[in-house]
């Protein structure tokens, strides 16, 4: 960055944009204030109470872009939170579904749909000798610790602060505390809700902490059952693992006795047709996935070695669910599998590039202005975050000026560019390079 250009900790006229905004949206105000006397918080899933200046509602999407009740559009880098990696109503996706419609919602039975999109996952994913089906991220991975603790009579796990493994208890600790809980918790596990239980089955390190995963096995390597984490800490600042992280991991899981899980819920089919594991060239124990295994739909899935998933098969280890592998969502993975797959997933090398100019311009275009900015992350999935330099774990992004990046993307919003409120940019198939220059240009007029 030149000498001569000041470095700025404000700006993009947060209150102009807000009126602005305000006005545009008078039909989904009234919305949320309605549903708010009916809906808890008036919203169905808290993170979306964060939006600015108050959750909008949509009426609409295709491809790359939505449709507020408003009639505003918006170039949607959100992508209902990483599902959508074909973008919005994908017309394979969507026919396949009509189809599945017209013979029945779900049977609660076996169909077609089961083994073949089973084969197309054990093609792919280098774990996967076999996979089991369930609804959602939070439940597939509650699938993945039982059958852990099973293989291996251990009762514990070892997660990294920052990462999140769904919304249930034993897993939704140390997700995003502050920098003062941190301190007071001194290594422990911090939860971050009321009404959870007590935490003694889980052990806490920081992302790309070698020495601190080598203390926890040193001390209780006979109590853990498993490893978890994020190939790629996409929840928290789209931190890539050190070169040789995930190589460790696998050593040392193994020199314990214990499994390593990649949770792939962001990465699967995102970052690459065969997840992180693929990209980064380290096979894990077990792996789940959801988000964008279905293009959307709620889908969700376990691959696992064959010795390890036929505790699933023999009934040992508990799995059920009135939902799992119903012939909708089954019809949707399908239909987005033989897209993502087809000649050896060469759909996923002009994602890359699309997504590395957008993400290597937006940083240049801030630097330039007199912005402290940094982007990490891979191809498909980044994290814009003002500050002085690449974060190496969770802790290093509360050094990240939130409110400054919260005040960026409202006047975005006002430009027509839907973003995350966490930093995190999303990037389907659908989008295009004019797609790019529209996000680009708005990003000049905001800094104008």
């Amino acid at each position: 960055m030149p000498d001569s250009i000041q470095i700025k900790e404000a700006g993009f006229n947060a209150e102009q944009r807000e009126r602005s905004v305000r006005r545009k949206t008078p039909g989904s105000w009234q919305r949320f204030v309605r549903a708010q006397k009916s809906l808890a918080g008036g919203v169905s899933s808290g993170l979306r109470r964060s939006a600015r200046p108050y959750p909008l509602y949509y009426s609409a999407g295709e491809g790359s872009r939505l449709t507020d009740v408003d009639g505003n559009s918006y170039l949607d880098y959100g992508l209902a939170w990483g599902p959508l990696i074909l973008g919005h109503a994908p017309p394979a996706v969507a026919n396949a579904v009509q189809q599945q419609l017209a013979r029945g919602f779900t049977y609660g039975a076996q169909h077609d749909w089961e083994f073949e999109v089973a084969e197309l996952l054990t093609a792919v994913i280098p774990c996967a000798e076999r996979v089991c089906f369930a609804n959602s991220g939070t439940e597939i991975v509650q699938v993945a610790l039982r059958l852990a603790r099973a293989a291996t009579g251990k009762s514990k796990l070892l997660k990294f602060e920052g990462h999140y493994h769904g919304w249930a208890d034993e897993v939704l600790v140390s997700y995003h505390p502050s920098a003062a809980e941190l301190d007071e918790a001194a290594g422990k596990p911090i939860g971050i809700g009321a009404g959870q239980r007590p935490h003694d089955n889980i052990f806490i390190a920081a992302w790309n902490d070698r020495d601190a995963v080598e203390r926890i096995f040193s001390r209780h390597s006979a109590e853990i059952a498993c490893v978890i984490c994020e190939p790629l800490l996409s929840n928290s600042g789209c931190i890539p693992p050190e070169p040789g992280f995930l190589q460790f991991l696998r050593e040392i899981t193994r020199r314990h006795g214990a499994l390593l899980i990649f949770d792939e819920v962001i990465t699967g089919f995102r970052i690459d047709l065969r997840g992180g594991q693929g990209y980064y060239g380290v096979t894990p124990d077990l792996a789940t996935y959801a988000k964008a295994i279905a293009a959307g739909l709620p889908l969700s899935a376990l691959a696992g070695e064959a010795e390890i998933m036929e505790l699933v098969a023999s009934g040992r280890v508990v799995h059920a669910g009135t939902m799992n592998g119903n012939p909708l969502v089954l019809a949707a993975a399908k239909a987005t599998l033989d897209i993502l797959s087809y000649n050896n997933g060469a759909a996923y090398n002009p994602l890359r590039t699309r997504s590395d100019r957008l993400r290597q311009e937006l940083q240049q275009l801030l630097a330039q202005a007199g912005y402290r900015v940094v982007t990490s992350g891979v191809g498909p999935v980044f994290q814009l975050s003002f500050m002085d330099q690449p974060p190496r774990n969770y802790r290093d992004t509360l050094q990240a000026n939130r409110d400054l990046y919260s005040d960026f993307s409202l006047a975005l919003l006002d430009e027509g560019v839907l973003v995350l409120p966490d930093g995190r940019w999303y990037v389907s198939i659908a989008h295009s390079d004019d797609d790019v220059d529209f996000t680009l240009a708005a990003v000049k007029r905001v800094l104008a």
